[in-house]
């Protein structure tokens, strides 16, 4: 390539680069900063909500009638009981999560809210309640995925990604020395400012995992467009919308897993109490590769064994890559540090655009005045 065109591709990908940081800083910062902070979002909500966590003994000692009747008091009139998740990896508090037979309380556009209760699993004696809208983690997730804007933030993250990704394969063609060893572009001191030479360097080490998670993140923006490319089904009518749990079940909690018990192949995660649209209990275990669940129909108390594991699909994989869920200490790191440096990359780069601007007005400042100095012919 020829070195004038080289230069005009060079120019055209610093645009590209540069106006995308400026115009998109505002919603870059949150995204990102966001994100990084849910890398650690149990170790979070533990920090911000100790009590939750002050147990006395993680092992269940009660049944499941007896942890749904712990939860009533602090339950709304009309709600009922529609899952139990018990401590996960055998350490922390049984969660109870109730909702209203309708949509009151429901964010336009959003599920309904619930009312989620924590109890001590020794004692069944209440730690701490909350709607499932509330709370410091809660928001984070809701910024992060939607940017706090109903019906379209999804989609407008979504095409953040979509920028953040040619920014960060622009900005390592722009880290490419343009003549000399590539060694140049290690050099600290590449530029005369910090601004300058933090912008540079932070960029080329984080642009590779900032272009996965900008990628994964445009992924589980937009399933029905990358869903079908990876061969699985298009997505039809959104989420389907929640039922409320039965009234009066026919079975028991404890008839229910004493019946799936049988198919158990570790400990028990969840039960799950029957809808008015799907009249079936759900019991869930832990299971090498991913939970194994059991069906019990209530009308009749016929047993669905669980199904074999199924083969992780790749929009399972995507979201595993952006939040890092079961991807080690190392890889949360580099995601945690896929968030921060963003932010630090649209500060650093607001400022060098301002102190090129005041660098060039003091040029052309300085050219004005000398030619008005200089003698008439």
């Amino acid at each position: 390539m020829a070195t004038s065109a080289k230069l005009r591709l060079r120019n055209l990908w610093f645009s590209f680069h540069k106006w995308i940081g400026i115009l998109l800083a505002v919603l870059i910062v949150p995204i990102s900063i966001s994100g990084a902070a849910l890398v650690w979002h149990d170790w979070l909500d533990e920090t911000l909500n100790p009590g939750r966590y002050a147990v006395t003994s993680s092992e269940a000692r009660l049944t499941p009638s007896q942890y749904a009747e712990a939860a009533t008091p602090v339950l709304k009139p009309g709600e009922r009981v529609s899952v139990i998740r018990y401590p996960e990896q055998g350490e922390g508090p049984v969660v109870v999560t109730a909702m209203a037979p309708t949509r009151e309380g429901a964010a336009r556009g959003g599920p309904p809210v619930r009312t989620q209760v924590w109890l001590d699993p020794a004692t069944g004696k209440i730690l701490d309640s909350a709607p499932s809208n509330a709370g410091a983690v809660r928001f984070l997730h809701v910024l992060h995925g939607s940017l706090m804007v109903p019906g379209m933030g999804r989609q407008i993250v979504g095409w953040v990604g979509v920028f953040m990704l040619i920014s960060s394969l622009t900005g390592i063609w722009l880290w490419w020395p343009v003549s000399g060893s590539v060694k140049k572009g290690f050099k600290w001191n590449r530029q005369p400012r910090f601004s300058a030479n933090l912008h540079h360097q932070t960029g080329f080490w984080i642009a590779i995992p900032l272009a996965m998670l900008s990628f994964t993140g445009m992924w589980i923006s937009f399933p029905g467009f990358f869903g079908p490319l990876s061969g699985a089904p298009a997505q039809k009518g959104g989420r389907p919308t929640p039922s409320a749990p039965l009234a009066a079940p026919a079975m028991t909690p404890e008839a229910v897993v004493q019946a799936a018990s049988a198919h158990a192949t570790g400990a028990i995660l969840t039960l799950t109490w029957p809808t008015e649209k799907t009249p079936d209990w759900k019991v869930a275990y832990e299971r090498e590769g991913s939970p194994a669940e059991v069906e019990i129909a209530d009308a009749g108390g016929e047993v669905t064994p669980p199904k074999p594991p199924r083969p992780e699909t790749i929009a399972r994989t995507m979201r595993r890559w952006h939040d890092g869920t079961g991807m080690g200490v190392v890889w949360q790191v580099v995601i945690f540090l896929g968030g921060i440096i963003p932010a630090i990359l649209g500060v650093t780069g607001i400022m060098m655009w301002l102190n090129t601007r005041t660098w060039r007005g003091d040029l052309a400042r300085r050219k004005k005045a000398k030619l008005a100095a200089a003698p008439a012919e």
